[in-house]
């Protein structure tokens, strides 16, 4: 028998009947009402699992990819015959002369149509490290504005402000046109990142540090993508780029980390920094698969992201099956880790992130209305044995009936079994 579909309306809402996962634990809780009012949860009301109906719909916390590069997305799959540095790295990547490209306009509406996409496959936010500049953040935050998915907007200045001998050289601070740069781009942006720490002077990050704090915004880099980054880093400064990001600039997440040493690892984890791992995207450049398994034992809080959308599409369940069956492998063991520990990457560890009073990915009692409703009902996840492990390894984009944002409905749809 078909259920009926469920109304949802705003400002307010509720559900009866669900599988609810439960705070920072993520426990999968059967509850006889779930509502929510004015953007925020008012009710979890859980009931004892005495055997009645299976309850129709599961309610998760909305998920938040860490690393995304949406402004590439209306170029799928032009990397597959590039290396990172043909595709990606400055000034002459094959990305960056396609973003000059792209009228305004057009580019606007590409990157609306892909943060669509994600809310139709259940984030509700990411974290962009978003290229060109000043136009290049307006240009994301119109986007984000028409598709209600929160950009969390990470700026890097549009052009490199160095020469190659003055990167050798390693002496001269941030010229005075890019400091102008950065300064406009604190009132617009949530924070800042250039691609490596190779990138600029140890004076020009010092600046960028001191800048950033006195604007309150958020700081990331990323780092040892590939063994060159740690190698040009130490011939330039004597330290591996992860240990100078951390000495030097003092970021708030630290993207990719495919090349740490157990050292490094060790490193990180001391400095108790989040770490952003993109598993499919370092395995279409042929990159090494970041140390899953080892970051997690060594209590690294890891968030989890889909990178460039050159290289992926944004669905975070392919990026969450994919990780989870990567820690497996590289662990050596059959039960370790549980999927709910991948889950948590792209949810509640995102608590540990700078924007984790906003989204804190967790769902309890007065607590923001940041959800996503699966359909309990379609086959894969009839006769689960473990539900969070199904839903890791087999949710479709078909399955997410809506996905809400501080009680907005991004994204709505109706059952497509009977």
């Amino acid at each position: 028998m078909k259920q009926p579909f469920i109304t949802l309306s705003e400002p307010a809402g509720s559900l009866t009947n669900c599988l609810v996962w439960v705070g920072e634990s993520l426990d999968p809780t059967p509850c006889e009402g779930f509502a929510w009012r004015e953007g925020r949860i008012t009710e979890i009301l859980t009931r004892a699992d005495d055997g009645g109906p299976p309850p129709a719909y599961g309610i998760l916390p909305g998920l938040v990819n860490a690393h995304t590069h949406v402004g590439d997305g209306f170029l799928p799959e032009a990397a597959v015959a590039l290396t990172l540095e043909e595709a990606f790295f400055r000034p002459h990547g094959y990305k960056y002369r396609a973003l000059e490209s792209i009228t305004a306009e057009d580019h606007i509406a590409h990157m609306t149509r892909f943060l669509q996409e994600m809310a139709a496959t259940g984030t509700i936010a990411h974290a962009d490290f978003r290229e060109q500049g000043v136009e290049g953040a307006r240009r994301l935050r119109e986007a984000s504005r028409v598709s209600g998915v929160r950009s969390f907007i990470l700026s890097q200045l549009r052009d490199t402000p160095f020469t190659p001998k003055e990167l050798t050289a390693n002496q001269a601070p941030l010229p005075r046109a890019a400091r102008e740069e950065l300064l406009e781009l604190m009132r617009i942006s949530d924070g800042f990142s250039e691609s490596t720490m190779n990138d600029l002077t140890d004076a020009a990050w010092r600046e960028i540090r001191d800048i950033t704090a006195a604007h309150h915004r958020v700081r990331a880099v990323h780092c040892l993508e590939n063994a060159g980054y740690r190698t040009l880093s130490l011939k330039r400064t004597e330290k591996g780029d992860l240990e100078q990001a951390l000495n030097l600039y003092d970021p708030d997440l630290i993207v990719h980390l495919t090349a740490a040493s157990p050292e490094e690892i060790e490193l990180l984890a001391a400095s108790g920094k989040p770490a952003v791992i993109n598993p499919r995207a370092n395995a279409a450049l042929g990159l090494p698969l970041p140390p899953v398994a080892a970051l997690l034992q060594a209590g690294v809080p890891l968030l989890l992201g889909t990178d460039n959308g050159i290289l992926n599409g944004p669905d975070l369940f392919r990026e969450l099956d994919f990780t989870w069956r990567l820690a497996r492998s590289q662990r050596g063991d059959g039960r370790n880790p549980h999927p709910r520990e991948i889950l948590k990457t792209a949810t509640a560890n995102f608590r540990h992130s700078p924007w984790g009073t906003e989204i804190p990915g967790s769902l309890s009692p007065g607590l923001p209305a940041n959800f996503i409703i699966v359909d309990l009902l379609a086959p894969c996840f009839q006769n689960s044995r473990d539900l969070t492990a199904t839903l890791v390894t087999r949710t479709a984009p078909e399955h997410i009936l809506a996905t809400v944002r501080n009680g907005r409905v991004l994204h709505q749809r109706e059952p497509r079994h009977d």
